[in-house]
């Protein structure tokens, strides 16, 4: 049975990808263009369907960068996938912790000293 909008039961809405940022789509944009050139002036190929798979090659190599760029902790962290957010409880410690000392009273000293209690 193909569910419609109209069929009761759980729908979630579909997940959006996100956005690339500025830094993606320039870091992918730089390496397409320089190696691009790069290849072209190496390879000193003149033939067009060379032309085509240097373009091509120099396309996945500008996706694979654009792709690499890591994303901003914020929007890693609004979509849920950043699974390192959550903090860990401490752990029992594995020795029994030992109590600091606690001074005692200190003594009285008739030294040059003034006296609320008179």
């Amino acid at each position: 049975m193909l569910r419609t909008r109209q069929t009761p039961g759980n729908h979630r809405p579909p997940e959006r990808l996100p956005l690339p940022t500025v830094a993606q789509c320039a870091y992918g944009a730089l390496t397409v263009v320089f190696s691009t050139l790069a290849m072209l002036l190496l390879s000193q190929t003149t033939s067009g369907a060379w032309i085509a798979v240097i373009a091509c090659a120099a396309l996945g190599l500008g996706l694979l960068v654009a792709m690499t760029v890591p994303m901003p902790r914020t929007a890693r962290a609004a979509d849920g996938s950043d699974t390192g957010a959550v903090p860990h409880p401490p752990t029992a410690p594995s020795e029994p912790r030992q109590a600091l000392p606690v001074p005692g009273p200190r003594e009285r000293s008739s030294v040059g000293g003034h006296s609320l209690r008179g």
